[in-house]
């Protein structure tokens, strides 16, 4: 039986500003990606979204961002790999302090929005990236098969090829920014049939119609995409039905 990571990107409410259904998606999935407060998360959402994960037996991932809360960490900015590898260390471990006072412990992580993009085929900053992890002794997710999945694998770190069930992809297998029409896919049923094709097969057809090959060790799905419940339990109703098994590694 096949088996697959389910991951979600969550705990992005802070303040007064709420955002994602976090409470709704966490039952569907196996890991969960904690905003670390830099573009988005604060200390009490942080320690509510660790105490949601576990109730749920959901292993606890850090999703550190560039400094950008006004931007939700999705604009580039240059930075150094010694400024990658300080980023994710110092937000890892807020997340990582939150988990070990609920009596859990951080299992991974994966960065956030331009900082994950920005890594994906930068070989300095995928170095710096997966030195981070390493040194904290938790697995990386990464995008599949970019540079950044390279380097991780010869670094001999655990780590895992991620694929978006909701997301467009470019034919050289990078994602289709944000800002063309495509980037999100909002029709559940297309969401199921490409999440299935990444699974099972191995590719993803690109927002040009190439098929691309994707190695497919975790999933993820946004939950501030609208109807993100509804798209985490699809999918879930489809891996069951293909008898595909949902789990962290």
């Amino acid at each position: 039986m096949k088996t697959i990571d389910i991951n979600c990107d969550m705990g992005e409410s802070y303040g007064a500003w709420k955002m994602g259904a976090d409470a709704e998606v966490m039952p569907f999935i196996s890991s969960a990606n904690i905003a670390c407060g830099f573009h988005g998360g604060d200390p009490a959402t942080i320690r509510k979204t660790v105490a949601l994960a576990v109730g749920h037996g959901v292993a606890i991932g850090a999703h550190p961002s560039l400094p950008d809360l006004q931007g939700f960490g999705r604009r580039a900015m240059k930075i150094a790999p010694q400024d990658m590898y300080d980023l994710v260390v110092y937000q890892a471990g807020a997340v990582e302090g939150f988990a070990r006072a609920a009596g859990s412990r951080l299992h991974h992580i994966k960065c956030h929005g331009a900082l994950y993009n920005m890594a994906a085929n930068d070989e300095a900053l995928s170095e710096a990236m997966v030195r981070a992890a390493k040194d904290l002794g938790v697995m990386l997710y990464v995008l599949s098969n970019s540079k950044n999945h390279e380097i991780a694998r010869k670094a001999g770190i655990r780590v895992l090829g991620e694929v978006f069930a909701d997301r467009g992809y470019a034919d050289d297998g990078t994602l289709w920014p944000r800002d063309r029409p495509g980037a999100m896919i909002e029709d559940a049923a297309s969401a199921v049939k490409q999440a299935l094709a990444m699974v099972e097969e191995g590719y993803v057809t690109s927002v040009s119609g190439k098929r691309v090959p994707v190695a497919a060790d975790t999933l993820c799905l946004h939950g501030d995409q609208p109807g993100a419940a509804k798209f985490a339990s699809l999918i879930r109703k489809a891996f069951s039905e293909k008898g595909i098994k949902v789990g962290a590694p």
